[in-house]
This record gives structure tokens, sequence and C-alpha cells, in this order.
């Protein structure tokens, strides 16, 4: 039998209007008006809430197998449910082995069996000398590839250098799959913690001034530069400095294959706001200032950044430094997957955007840099029926206890947001209801077709 799920604001590739989504065998057979709902199909009233497509997040780190301490499957994938995520793809770094052998890929899926309550993928990894790897990786069904210009903080998993890189791309290229890069460059870094030696690095100012704007500057127009002359598929994750968006205006204006995302912290948080010892709000890139927030907002509005993933990255308490509050000794990562829809729809309330553009954002454009928007990132007939049921009226405050990731730890925690999370479904199933979840596990894995 069939369940229907009416909603006064139904969220489709082509509008939002009020309609019911009719569910049957774990896919959605139609989206109709709500008169043309068959008489023997089990109703579910949504009200006032929005139904929208799964949320999809291309940038988590979920540590498991070897740091399962800092997350894992069960507790990401929990977080995750609960706030509105039906697919995550998880970073190759922070895990132990690193996902940049078919070996490793192998020994991740083997840990995932029967702990994910939504669906996931893998990025493969590229590092120092790995380019023997890349395209056995793609075969094996990585969606594409992670690479570091800087040193990324674990020591296994190397950041590669130009002629590392240049040796790479070719395979990258031939693979058609993306290339994600962590764009920032050492020098000015280097440059800017010689005249830091004796700051306080309490201060925010000083872990801000320690990863200046030209780093990421430098970086971005390096890879600009090397897509241009390779061809392959660029994607520059976790853009935080506005002063890049010029350079790639004009790259995507020559046609180049570049994308760019942003996350939830550089678009709600401010450097003004964060107090000296806030060491929950250390990550890397850095939050910049509240003009350059501003300016990433512009470009989102503007298409010139494609989509907003969380950069979700745990880690147990004490890595965060919080009783000595000094940001050179804090893990640089913040977690937020159970609260990033309502905050970045606390965000577009107050700067004008809606729920078609944040369902672009945040499901449909990752959806397509993951190469899997034939499965997820839209509410369309034959797909599978995973969506969410957000109330856009409710509002709610975080606390520890809302965040459902393994540390209960966020810079999250205390914000009033608009906008609940009421359920999650996976493939007709939910597996987050009014704060409960589902016992069985039923995600899976996703291969590209």
């Amino acid at each position: 039998m069939a369940q229907a799920f009416l909603s006064k604001r139904v969220v489709t590739p082509y509008g939002t209007e009020p309609g019911a989504l009719l569910v049957e065998g774990g896919r959605i057979l139609a989206i109709c008006k709500p008169s043309e709902v068959p008489a023997d199909a089990e109703l579910h009233d949504c009200g006032d809430a929005a139904l929208l497509p799964g949320l999809v997040d291309t940038h988590v780190h979920i540590n498991q197998p070897g740091r399962t301490e800092w997350e894992g499957f069960r507790t990401a994938t929990r977080a995750a449910a609960a706030g509105g995520y039906t697919t995550l793809i998880d970073m190759p770094l922070n895990c132990l082995p690193e996902t940049t052998t078919v070996a490793a890929l192998e020994a991740k899926r083997q840990e995932a069996q029967g702990e994910c309550l939504i669906d996931w993928m893998s990025w493969g990894g590229v590092v120092a000398d790995s380019q023997q790897h890349i395209l056995p990786l793609a075969a094996a069904g990585v969606p594409g590839f992670k690479c570091f210009l800087i040193y990324p903080g674990c020591d296994g998993f190397t950041m590669i250098d130009q002629q590392q890189l240049e040796a790479a791309l070719p395979a990258i290229a031939q693979s058609g799959l993306p290339l994600l890069v962590h764009a920032e460059l050492a020098g000015p870094i280097d440059a800017a913690m010689l005249q830091l030696r004796d700051a306080d690095w309490r201060s925010c100012a000083t872990y801000l001034a320690s990863r200046p704007d030209e780093a990421e500057l430098q970086a971005v127009r390096l890879m600009i530069r090397l897509c241009r002359e390779y061809k392959f598929r660029l994607h520059i994750v976790h853009l935080s400095t506005a002063l890049a968006l010029p350079d790639l205006r004009a790259a995507r204006a020559e046609s180049l294959p570049i994308t760019v995302e942003t996350c939830p912290h550089y678009l709600h948080f401010s450097a003004e706001q964060i107090a000296d010892g806030a060491t929950l709000w250390k990550c890397a890139p850095p939050i910049r200032s509240s003009q350059n927030r501003d300016a990433l907002w512009q470009a989102l509005g503007a298409g010139d950044i494609d989509m907003i993933v969380t950069d979700h990255s745990p880690c147990p308490p004490e890595m965060k430094s919080t009783e000595a509050g000094r940001f050179d000794l804090a893990w640089g990562g913040i977690a937020g997957l159970s609260v990033a829809l309502p905050v970045i729809y606390t965000d577009c309330q107050q700067r004008g955007f809606g729920l078609e553009q944040i369902t672009r954002w945040m499901s449909a454009a990752p959806a397509a840099l993951a190469g899997i928007s034939d499965k997820a990132g839209s509410l369309v007939a034959g797909r599978e029926a995973s969506f969410v049921i957000f109330d856009t009226e409710a509002t709610s405050q975080v606390t520890p206890e809302t965040l459902h990731f393994r540390h209960a730890i966020s810079p999250y925690v205390g914000e009033i947001l608009r906008g609940v999370v009421k359920a999650t479904y996976l493939r007709g199933e939910a597996v987050y209801r009014s704060g409960s979840f589902a016992t069985s596990p039923t995600g899976r894995e996703v291969t590209l077709s």
C-alpha cells in the first residue's frame, strides 16, 4: 500500500507547491495534488511543515576505522539523520588506514557494515607519490579524490607538493572524477608564524593572523592554473576567504570545470564574536570577519559558491584544549552535522533566501559533485524516497543532548535556531522522528551508476 505525505510546501526541482509525496516500495511513485491521492493510501499529514529532499553532505570526517573514539559510522549517521541528511561522503583522512588505497577502502566498507542509519560513500585520498592508486580507487567506486596542499594535522595523510600533484593530475583527469582540494599554501602561513612567535595564542586574532587570506588565495590561483592546463574537475573545499571569489568567478567564466563549497560556520559566525580562549571555534581555514561572511553569502546568492557542506570534524573533548584556551594547541575542527540545516535556515530567513536555495545548496549541488544526482538530491518520481519533514516555524535551542554525535561539544551549543527537523526518511522508512531513531540501521554504501 502506498503512503502519502501531504504538505503545503513540497520542494521539488520545479518549485514549491502544496502536494503529496506518494511513496511505495521505498521509491517516490509520484508528486501529486492532494486531491489526486489514492483512496487507499496511508496518509501522513505534515501540515505546515515542508518536505525537502534528504540532505547530502560531501564533507564529513567519520574517522572510522582507526579513530572511532573521535566519531564513527554509528554516531555520525545518527547525528546526520537528526539533521535531515540521508547521504554522507566521508573524507579519506583521520581514519586509520587513510583511504588512499583500495585495501583501505575495503577496510572502511567492512567497518561500515551494519553501523549506518543513512547512506554513505568515501572519497579517495591523493597523497605524496600515490598516483599509482588513483585509477584503481576510481574503479573500486570512490566518487572522487581529496588532497591537501598543506600539512593536514595527521601524519599518515601527507600533503602533496606541486610536483607530486602534477604527477597525479593526468590520472585524475583520466578518471573523470573531481579532485577536492584543501586550498591553503604554507608560504604565507610560515611567514605569518615568524611574526607571531611572541603572540598571545589565547587570542582568536592571533590564530586568524596565522592563517592569512593570502594562503587560500595563492592556493586557489595555483589550482586554477593547473585546472586550465590538465583539464580535470576541480572542487575547492571549505572556502573561507572572499578574496578568492574574483579569481574563481573569472575561471568559471572560462568554462573551467570548477565548483566551490563553503560551510555553516563560515556563514554563521564571525571572528569578531569569538572570545579569547574559545577554541571550540578553531577550524582551518579560520572563521574570518563579518564583512567576509557577508561576501560569502552574496557569492552564494550569485551562484559563485555552489554548495554548503558541514566539514563535520569532531574530536575527543581534550583535543580542543578548552582549559588552556590556546588556539595553537587545539584541534582544528567544528562538529555540527545535526544542526547545519536550522543554522542555515535561520540565517537565510535574515538574508532573504528560501527553501529552494537551501535545497540546491545542501542537497542537489553536493549530490551532483558526488555523481549521484540520479539517486539523491531532489524529490522526483522514480527516485528513492529519502526526504525530510522540516518545521520552519518551530524554534529550538541547541543543547549537548540534541547534538547526537559522539562527543557533545560544539560552538553551536546555546544557539537559538529557527527550523526543526521533525523526521528524516530513508527509502520510505523513518530513520529519525521526533527525537527517536530507528533501531535497525538500514543505511548502505551508494554506488556510482
